[in-house]
């Protein structure tokens, strides 16, 4: 998807917070340190739109950022880093539980795990959570650059298991860095949101790394 225009819009706490146009909204869900900046980054080919940080927990609202005036990308506070309170953790699982399950807008979910780790306790009660609600989903395994291209299947093959990934679901291998994943990521977006897929871009890196995008088969 070709985008022309992105910015970043609040950081809500409350539901009155929340934009009122009636937008598509995509959530990105994800442990502290995951990549949800620099997908996001990626995504809409901006260097710092998403801001990345280097202390995790960072983020403690949800992120609003406007694409195209088409969609929203919420970015929700990572979970399970262990420096923040047990109050906190709960004031932080009480909004996201209630944006999650009563947000009209929210048509997609992109569950974001590290592809070098196996998946973390906190990313299956995750996981279990979204679906078990029926939440339309897709996992992106974050940080493929950083794994030797033949160990790859592996590590695939490990987070599907830790998962519990049946055949059908939605699942995209990334990197931010070289690219990989971008155009499969945006097609399921596009869809999901329910908005026409412009003509992609194109990027020198693409052609050579779409059999990497299509690793997940």
């Amino acid at each position: 998807m070709k985008v022309n225009q992105s910015e970043f819009i609040i950081s809500a706490v409350r539901p009155e917070q929340y934009p009122e146009d009636g937008l598509p909204e995509i959530a990105l869900a994800g442990r502290s340190n995951v990549g949800k900046s620099s997908l996001i980054n990626r995504l809409i080919n901006r260097k710092n739109l998403a801001r990345t940080s280097s202390t995790p927990g960072k983020t403690q609202q949800l992120n609003y950022y406007k694409i195209n005036q088409d969609l929203y990308f919420v970015d929700f506070p990572g979970y399970g880093y262990a420096k923040v309170s047990k109050e906190q953790r709960f004031a932080w699982g009480k909004m996201m539980e209630k944006y999650l399950l009563q947000r009209k807008e929210l048509k997609l979910v992109m569950q974001m795990v590290d592809i070098r780790h196996e998946p973390s306790k906190d990313d299956k009660m995750m996981n279990e959570w979204l679906r078990h609600h029926g939440l339309p989903l897709v996992v992106v395994a974050t940080k493929l650059d950083k794994i030797p291209k033949t160990r790859r299947p592996k590590h695939i093959k490990i987070i599907k298991q830790g998962l519990d990934l049946r055949p059908g679901d939605l699942f995209v291998p990334f990197s931010s860095e070289e690219g990989i994943g971008k155009e499969e990521l945006w097609e399921i977006i596009t869809r999901f949101a329910g908005i026409g897929q412009a003509s992609a871009e194109e990027e020198p890196q693409a052609e050579e790394n779409h059999e990497d995008s299509q690793i997940n088969g």
